[in-house]
């Protein structure tokens, strides 16, 4: 389909138009008044423009999810009224299940849309993250050649939002083909914008490099004009579509009551009279009494086709940290697979290149490398949708910025099931002098809300460029965690790398790196080489436990742990918050289990000062000798 071919609309179809709007009014007003709530107003002010864009742009429910097709972002999701409604009449939907069954538990017709439901792209509700997954289609559908238009409808309130600020300027760095159209109907939950928080948006899109048009967003001609003409530009324009919340409804106009609030049985008859509409709420409700809960599925996603290569393998003796074991096995995969005959790998780096060790992929592959800026909300949500769009998406951050600053942006990519790679160095007290505000002690406790994230915690380089690769080939959300300093090999009692091309990892398997039978330390991370250094002290003093990396804190192997308590004594031992990591999550299984077993948690217990990682680590008790002392003495 040829998106916006014609000139000018004529006069029967902006007549035909004007009839969906007052249609598509009274289905809103029909879900809103039977789930007795729900956003009926800002449903009203934006529907001409989901009208208008549904009816002109490449979209087609027949095939809603074609590789090819324009991507329509709506960022308020709480005007899901109108999105159903819409996407019933022009059948991406059964318009009549809309109608009975929003916000009915168990149906896909939630509050704020979902990308459950065909002919949404992007779940949201978290207002101000509809641009920045724009800017992630947009990269994605570039780096594959597509030749689509994004386009981005937003609310004028949630314009406030500072990672808007974010998305619009990286959407003009890059020349993104992005339309933001704004719902300027000067109304938010607390009044009008100007005594909310007062906003020049044109100003803050023209001083961001964007091109600016101001239309009335209830003339169909001067929204398809302005669509058309944004799409020829081949840029970022936003158009700022003056709006009427409630319009339609003379007693609803202009009134902020109605942005949150259902109509009243009452309200609603004399609403539907004034549209000259049928009323029909009954046979809705009757549909709503036998309503059975209906399967979610998500959009099916592209098969992947991957080179994940052969892992390079560091030796004994090796003075490489983590994140170079990193870098350069993503610049090896970057080699390896952006050649147009393999699924594209992209990289997403926030001013830290250097430190998180992305600057060697963006070398190689120039094009599919993409810098964010100090901005990390705007890209963590980039990264996300970007991955739902068949390509395989990396985000690199420090933690305290890729994780705890970011945390609601990879909750809404969790909901939205993206296929994340998130990689965070600096964890930890390994971090070192940069201080307590860029010790990212609470990785796993903070990551370990969201469901879906799978996490990895490598314990040296060698098995960091193993589950690197693993993770690029494998589907869904990962983090892989590590610290900052160079840390030894891993090696066998032989003195052979324990995680050489002998090793395969697996999801939820943990390693025995050294065997005993009078204790167990569970750990992770950089503090693995500290723990065989503490087996090697004790067992110079006759004592012999079991050394067991965890390198998936979430999917606790639990026959291995098992094995541990069965020694009777289980340390576990990590650089993160001791409250909220791996020793809380073996004390859970543990209690699970039924297990009668003595357990002793060491970790992070304050905020770390500044200072060298080792001196840190001997001041917190977390070092190889303290360690081995803890268990000497629980020994006794």
């Amino acid at each position: 389909m040829d998106r916006f071919s014609k000139e000018a609309l004529s006069i029967d179809e902006i007549k035909h138009l004007e009839r969906l709007g007052v249609l598509c009014r009274g289905d809103i007003l029909k879900m809103t008044t039977l789930a007795k709530q729900g956003h009926p107003g800002g449903s009203m002010s934006s529907i001409d423009i989901y009208i208008t864009l549904y009816s002109f742009a490449n979209v087609n429910p027949k095939d809603p999810y074609d590789p090819g097709r324009d991507r329509i972002v709506i960022s308020h999701g709480h005007t899901s009224p109108g999105v159903y409604s819409v996407l019933g009449r022009f059948g991406f939907v059964d318009l009549d299940k809309a109608i009975a069954h929003f916000r009915q538990a168990g149906s896909i017709f939630e509050g704020h849309i979902e990308r459950v439901v065909p002919g949404v792209e992007w779940t949201t509700g978290n207002l101000g993250q509809g641009l920045s997954a724009g800017c992630g289609f947009a990269v994605a559908g570039r780096v594959r050649g597509l030749d689509f238009h994004t386009f981005v409808v937003m609310g004028d309130g949630e314009q406030q939002k500072g990672q808007l600020s974010e998305a619009r300027r990286f959407a003009v760095k890059y020349n993104l083909p992005i339309t933001a159209i704004i719902d300027n109907n000067g109304l938010q939950i607390s009044g009008t914008n100007k005594s909310v928080m007062p906003q020049d948006i044109k100003a803050n899109y023209l001083s961001d490099g964007w091109e600016v048009l101001e239309i009335d967003g209830h003339n169909y001609q001067e929204i398809y004009q302005a669509l058309r003409y944004s799409i020829k530009k081949k840029k970022p324009v936003a158009i700022i579509a003056r709006t009427v919340m409630g319009k339609g409804v003379s007693f609803m106009e202009n009134k902020e009551v109605y942005h949150g609030k259902a109509l009243t049985i009452d309200e609603y008859k004399k609403a539907m009279a004034e549209l000259g509409l049928d009323d029909d709420l009954e046979e809705y409700r009757r549909m709503r009494e036998a309503f059975k809960p209906e399967p979610h599925n998500f959009p099916p996603n592209e098969p992947v086709n991957i080179d994940t290569g052969t892992p390079f393998t560091y030796k004994p003796g090796d003075k490489v940290d983590n994140r170079s074991a990193f870098g350069n096995a993503l610049k090896d995969l970057g080699e390896r697979n952006n050649d147009g005959k393999h699924t594209p790998i992209i990289v997403f780096d926030c001013d830290l290149a250097s430190s998180v060790k992305t600057d060697g992929f963006s070398k190689v592959c120039p094009n599919h490398f993409f810098q964010g800026g100090i901005q990390e909300h705007n890209t963590a949500t980039i990264a996300g949708s970007a991955s739902t769009q068949g390509v395989i998406s990396f985000f690199a951050d420090f933690g305290v910025f890729g994780i705890d600053e970011t945390y609601n942006q990879h909750r809404l990519n969790s909901i939205n099931n993206t296929n994340l790679k998130l990689i965070t160095t600096h964890c930890g007290l390994d971090v070192g002098s940069d201080g307590k505000t860029h010790q990212c002690i609470d990785y796993v406790g903070v990551m370990r809300n969201l469901f879906d994230f799978k996490i990895i915690v490598p314990a040296d380089p060698n098995q960091t460029d193993i589950v690197t690769r693993f993770v690029a080939r494998s589907e869904g959300n990962f983090l892989i965690a590590m610290g900052r300093s160079v840390i030894p090999v891993i090696t066998d009692e032989s003195g052979k790398p324990f995680y050489d091309a002998s090793y395969t990892f697996e999801y939820g398997k943990a390693d025995l790196l050294r065997d005993g039978n009078d204790g167990a330390i569970i750990t992770m991370g950089t503090m693995v080489y500290r723990a065989i250094k503490a087996w090697e002290i004790l067992k110079n003093k006759g004592i012999l436990v079991k050394v067991i990396n965890v390198s998936c804190p979430l999917a606790l192997d639990r026959e291995m742990l098992k094995d541990a308590c069965k020694t009777g004594l289980v340390v576990t031992y990590e650089d993160h918050n001791v409250n909220t990591g791996l020793g809380s999550i073996v004390a859970s299984a543990i209690g699970e289990e039924g297990i009668r077993v003595k357990l002793i948690k060491l970790g992070v217990t304050c905020y770390g000062a500044s200072g060298e990682s080792e001196e840190l680590f001997k001041m917190y008790g977390l070092d190889a000798e303290s360690l081995a002392k803890v268990i000497e003495e629980a020994k006794r």
